[in-house]
């Protein structure tokens, strides 16, 4: 069994904190207050370095089916009987890809729940 090319569970969590803080709304500086009121001013440039939220999601998506193939290979590779993977492995790449596909559904469940109750609120 190679330890070595499994992912750290720290490097995981640090991962997830990250989208976690680009997913908050940042504080607005006066610059960007500025451009939030209309009102122009000569010289600003203020970029909005924070990624959309279909973006994050995109992301989201993309790291779960990867997680999901590379649990479908490790398990294909075990059932031919390849000695270079161990069952472990497998499991364990098999429990990240069901972890992150829930997750990924509960988001998606939140986020129709969201938009739900936005069309549902009297004007």
């Amino acid at each position: 069994m190679n330890v070595s090319n499994r992912p750290d569970i720290n490097q995981l969590l640090l991962n997830m904190r990250d989208i976690k803080s680009q997913v908050q709304a940042p504080s607005q500086s006066p610059a960007a207050l500025d451009v939030a009121d209309g009102i122009s001013r000569p010289g600003l440039n203020v970029q909005d370095t924070t990624p959309a939220f279909g973006e994050l999601f995109n992301r989201a998506i993309d790291n779960v089916n990867g997680l999901q193939q590379n649990a479908s290979a490790l398990s294909s590779a075990y059932a031919r009987g390849d000695e270079s993977v161990d069952i472990t492995d497998v499991m364990i790449a098999s429990e990240k890809s069901r972890v992150g596909f829930q997750a990924t559904v509960q988001v998606r469940n939140k986020v129709i729940e969201a938009y739900q109750d936005i069309m549902n609120m009297p004007i």
